[in-house]
């Protein structure tokens, strides 16, 4: 389970970036580790950490998985922002102020015996990569589990290690599309709407995963519900406005909820009449 949030909840522990890697031109994985003789405590899928780049200010920024072994945690930063941009440049030795983790899970546990499907757009990958891997080590709990993904343009892809490793694998389905692209490309070209429609699986026995842009939440939404899929079984990030993370800002109110600490991921039928409320 996660950790308990220390006494003094607004100060950072001092992380160590540990590596770095590139992922796109604007976006990049970071290994963050923690100070000696400090024990990280355990994430779930979907939470994110607070990452405060000093003398530049603080984000939040989801947990893209882990190497379990040294406690090491990895966060994909997309550079748009003082502060995102303060922090995706830390180069390794260098040093990041972390909060966390915060906030609900991805429930994938609930999923077994059932099919997943793994809706991602753009930077969306980087919240669900967790939660793929923990379906994917557990394969055989589950029926059919699809990755289904969409870029801007193939030079904007995430995570192509495992985007490759997926592909290969007999017993997951994952395929990506990009709005733009080349000659070159050779895989699908236009919005993630057009892969839920070839994705096989029942809607009395299956489950969702989304995270990405608002607009490509809604759309990929509106599909499954006309697929057949109920909307408590569908599950969506609502990553946005979060300054504090333990709701005493009211930054990322959402209705009665705030999104922080209650989100950010919500099952869909419990924020579907908010999204509806103009301004919400």
């Amino acid at each position: 389970m996660p950790k308990a949030m220390a006494a003094e909840p607004y100060v950072p522990e001092v992380w160590r970036v540990a590596d770095r890697f590139e992922e796109t031109a604007d976006t990049v994985t970071l290994t963050l580790a923690p100070p000696d003789g400090v024990d990280p405590g355990a994430f779930l899928p979907g939470q994110f950490n607070m990452l405060y780049a000093f003398g530049f200010g603080e984000v939040p920024i989801s947990i893209s998985g882990s190497a379990a072994a040294d406690g090491k945690v990895l966060h994909t930063v997309r550079g748009v922002g003082r502060a995102t941009r303060a922090v995706a440049a830390t180069e390794p030795g260098g040093t990041i102020g972390v909060r966390g983790p915060f906030g609900s899970a991805w429930p994938v546990g609930e999923g077994r015996g059932k099919d997943l499907l793994f809706l991602a757009g753009g930077v969306g990958l980087a919240p669900l990569r967790a939660a793929i891997h923990e379906a994917a080590d557990n394969r055989t709990a589950f029926q059919n589990i699809g990755v289904l993904y969409g870029a801007r343009n193939p030079q904007s892809l995430l995570f192509r290690q495992d985007l490759s490793r997926w592909r290969d694998r007999a017993d997951v389905e994952c395929e990506v599309t990009v709005d733009h692209a080349g000659p070159e490309w050779r895989g699908h070209v236009g919005v993630i709407l057009k892969l839920i429609e070839n994705f096989s699986f029942d809607p009395a026995k299956a489950m969702a995963f989304i995270c990405g842009p608002e607009i490509m939440i809604r759309g990929s939404v509106d599909a499954l519900i006309k697929r057949g899929l109920p909307q408590q079984a569908i599950h969506v990030s609502m990553e946005r406005n979060m300054k504090c993370a333990i709701a005493r800002c009211g930054h990322c109110q959402f209705g009665p909820h705030f999104v922080c600490k209650d989100g950010p991921v919500f099952r869909y039928d419990r924020i579907a009449p908010l999204l509806a409320v103009p301004e919400m």
